[in-house]
């Protein structure tokens, strides 16, 4: 894959144990960030960032100390950096599970950061414990970073369309539990409780989905899904939402995860991707917002022209 390459392919098959791989560090390393950082609404504290370099924990507290975790996917090294300036870094390459939490551990153990994390992974069917998964093991560095660099695009495209908004809207954030990287849009209104996710503990789904929200964003994909995907969805999802008129024409609606998705590969290879996904991502919303009735005229910034 050339370097340059804005919207590389991702194919599924083409990556998917070190995906699997992968998205168990990132829950080590977020279960790190849920550990130490204080509460924010919907679990915002516990997310990820996207950075020139790969993603982020961004700071946390520990003590009077800060400390932050980044993947660099180009250099692909695990990075650890105190407030007092020390570092501790490990080179991400093929590894297991196991191996990944201990080292990572006793690299925060060596820095002088004692944290105990809940090591039992979240969201996914496999709930072997992190220090017992000597099964996943795969770190392809050329997947890795496409990876990446599709989070970089998604991220400043769902910075764009954050940017319409005017009414509460969460940061443009990667959730580790599911892998995805989203934004979430609210109408104001407190929503009915949810009835929880698989693999979640349902403390957690009512907190997330506590209010009425319009949310997209991105996924990998896997299980019902087997290719990445964008997607789209609102909760409580009003009625007429599946049938509503979106677009792209190539978006559908899938009745399995209860969302609209638009296919990575018709973003990835179409003449105008900014565009094709802005179309994606407002057309949804307007489904929601219109359907559910919300006071859009209070909520949204005001086009020119």
């Amino acid at each position: 894959m050339s370097k340059h390459e804005v919207w590389p392919s991702l194919p599924l098959d083409g990556w998917r144990d070190t995906y699997a791989t992968l998205h168990l560090w990132t829950q080590i390393i977020g279960k790190v960030r849920l550990a130490l950082a204080p509460m924010i609404n919907h679990w915002w504290q516990v997310t990820l960032y996207v950075t020139s370099r790969g993603l982020t924990t961004s700071p946390m507290p520990y003590g009077t100390r800060t400390f932050q975790i980044e993947f660099d996917f180009l250099d692909h090294q695990l990075r650890i950096e105190t407030s007092d300036g020390d570092r501790r870094s490990l080179t991400l390459a093929p590894r297991s599970v196991a191996e990944f939490y201990r080292e990572t551990m006793a690299a925060l153990k060596s820095l002088g950061i004692a944290v105990s994390i809940w090591s039992t992974p979240v969201e996914v069917e496999d709930r072997t414990p992190f220090e017992e998964d000597d099964k996943h093991a795969a770190y392809d560095a050329d997947y890795a970073q496409r990876f990446w660099r599709v989070l970089v695009q998604t991220d400043r495209i769902l910075t764009e369309f954050r940017s319409r908004f005017i009414g509460k809207v969460s940061p443009v954030h990667f959730f580790w539990g599911a892998c995805d990287m989203a934004v979430t849009r609210f109408s104001g209104r407190p929503a009915p409780e949810h009835p929880g996710a698989p693999n979640l503990a349902r403390f957690v789904a009512r907190e997330a989905y506590s209010q009425e929200v319009s949310s997209c964003g991105f996924w990998p994909g896997g299980g019902a899904v087997e290719m990445p995907v964008f997607y789209a969805y609102a909760y409580p999802e009003p009625e007429g939402f599946k049938e509503y008129s979106i677009q792209p024409r190539e978006a559908f609606y899938s009745p399995v995860m209860r969302e609209f998705m638009l296919p990575y590969e018709t973003v990835r290879t179409a003449t105008s991707p900014d565009s094709v996904l802005l179309a994606f991502f407002q057309s949804t919303y307007e489904a929601a917002a219109t359907l559910s009735r919300w006071e859009r005229a209070a909520l949204e910034r005001r086009q020119a022209g």
